[in-house]
């Protein structure tokens, strides 16, 4: 499979070649924790998540590392406001992070650096650039100069004005040039510090990325990825600095960033009231990790993505959908069934064109068609079609390749009956053995043809938010 991928540095979708094709190497800015994830957080971890999954599937072996800041003002700032110690508001935040992005089916990064970990590398890599004259010390700071590397702002595409007006510009008259930015500072007694040769002091947040990258991955990485805001300042603060500490290297071969998230339509604000974290939106059941992760996939990662709670509850009717197909007791197909393995290929192939994750949820929906047609009858005609693969598919083997292709980016994880009787809050808490009794009742009055009682079995558990479905020679239930 050639996979192909939008580079933001060519600012051109471009044929992925990897350094090394028996190790792929995968970098990822990760949160700085202070605070529960917000939506926004959450679209990078899925947008790489899938990638990862991606690689993983073409690639004998895959490095993928994604960091925890654990040293940053913020987090001084709310220890400050709250009387919390750091490390304290570090190790529950990082907690929290986890539990979240578990909760989308995210799977864990191979590696999860810690900044407070990689200091020693920090420090060595400020000493390299001091050492190659693009840094330098000025009371008690060291700074990179940006006109000691003249390909500065060749990523983001800026001119010097549009970077000067696009960052928030710390005016210090220790600086020699407005842009140059800070690679260490010094601490005072109530601020974590570290010695250095510098002084006692912190690192500034760029240089922590590219110190990480090349303890875990090396001095060249094949991707680098993160949200779309990081291009400018951090990402172009983190390639000056890692082709400047290693000369000849490319840093990154290619960068890849994901859109930004809105909420009905307007940039996500505190002060506007659309702030919403992904803890909250885990509060409207246990549907709704999935139902998220599905509501990112159907947009495309470069694209803005306007979250909105009625485009959730979308997301759940179409995984209702999924699971309602694979709850049923379909035929199990070989398992080196051919046609399996191809219709899995073929809702899969959009993966390899930047990440068309939208085209492949399509594709899952016409399995799962051709699959229904399959069970009661009707054209496969539009599908097959569609699919334009010559398949002559027997029962249960589109249903078996919806299973295995939503797998390869982290949907149906769950148990198709445990998803219906348990993905809503309506019912939670209600005895599962008193609801099976009460069907069991109800098909005993309709054997003894009591239809009234068999019709008040079925309201009073309407009324509780229980749906019955009456199939053949059985009868199943979900909650509303």
């Amino acid at each position: 499979m050639h996979l192909h991928f939008h580079d933001s540095a060519r600012r051109e979708r471009v044929e992925f070649r990897p350094i090394d094709p028996e190790h792929i190497r995968l970098y990822v800015c990760g949160p700085t924790v202070y605070d529960l994830a917000h939506l926004g957080n959450a679209r990078p971890v899925v947008v790489f998540d899938v990638l990862a999954r991606l690689l993983r599937r073409v690639y004998p072996r895959v490095t993928y590392v994604r960091n925890i800041t654990d040293v940053d003002d913020k987090i001084n700032a709310r220890s400050r406001e709250s009387g919390e110690s750091i490390a304290a508001i570090t190790a529950r935040t990082t907690a929290d992070f986890h539990a979240d992005m578990q909760a989308l089916n995210c799977l864990p990064p191979d590696v999860e650096p810690r900044a407070t970990a990689s200091i020693p590398e920090m420090i060595e890599i400020i000493g390299k650039l001091i050492a190659n004259g693009n840094a330098y010390e000025a009371e008690g700071h060291v700074l990179f100069s940006v006109a000691s590397y003249p390909e500065y702002g060749r990523l983001s595409g800026r001119t010097p004005d549009e970077m000067l007006a696009g960052a928030r510009i710390e005016v210090a008259p220790y600086k020699r040039d407005p842009g140059d930015f800070v690679l260490w500072k010094p601490s005072d007694a109530e601020t974590p510090g570290w010695d250095s040769p510098w002084g006692r002091g912190r690192p500034g947040w760029h240089i922590e990325c590219s110190a990480m990258a090349w303890r875990n991955l090396g001095e060249e990485i094949d991707i680098h990825g993160g949200g779309a805001d990081l291009i400018f300042p951090h990402h172009e603060n983190e390639v000056a600095q890692s082709c400047c500490a290693f000369p000849g290297s490319r840093f990154a071969h290619l960068w890849m960033h994901n859109g930004m998230l809105l909420v009905d339509g307007e940039k996500m604000s505190k002060s506007v009231g659309n702030f919403l974290t992904v803890r909250g939106i885990l509060a409207r059941g246990a549907w709704a990790g999935e139902a998220f992760r599905l509501l990112l996939l159907k947009t495309h990662y470069r694209a803005a993505l306007d979250y909105t709670a009625e485009r959730l509850d979308e997301a759940r009717a179409e995984l209702d959908d999924h699971y309602a197909l694979l709850v049923r007791n379909l035929p199990k197909p070989e398992a080196d069934d051919a046609t399996v393995a191809d219709m899995v290929a073929w809702a899969l192939e959009p993966l390899a064109d930047d990440l068309n994750t939208p085209l492949v949820i399509a594709r899952l929906r016409d399995l799962r068609a051709l699959e229904n047609v399959m069970q009661v009858g009707g054209s496969m005609a539009t599908v097959l079609a569609r699919a334009d693969r010559g398949w002559n598919p027997k029962p249960g083997q589109a249903g078996a390749a919806l299973r295995e292709a939503a797998a390869a980016i982290g949907l149906l994880p769950s148990q198709p009956k445990a998803w219906r009787q348990g993905r809503t809050t309506s019912g939670e808490g209600q005895d599962d053995a008193a609801i099976e009794a009460a069907i069991q009742a109800r098909l005993d009055a309709r054997a003894r043809k009591d239809w009234a009682e068999a019709d008040r079995i079925r309201a009073d558990l309407a009324d509780r938010g229980i749906v019955l479905e009456d199939g053949k020679g059985a009868t199943t239930w979900r909650r509303a």
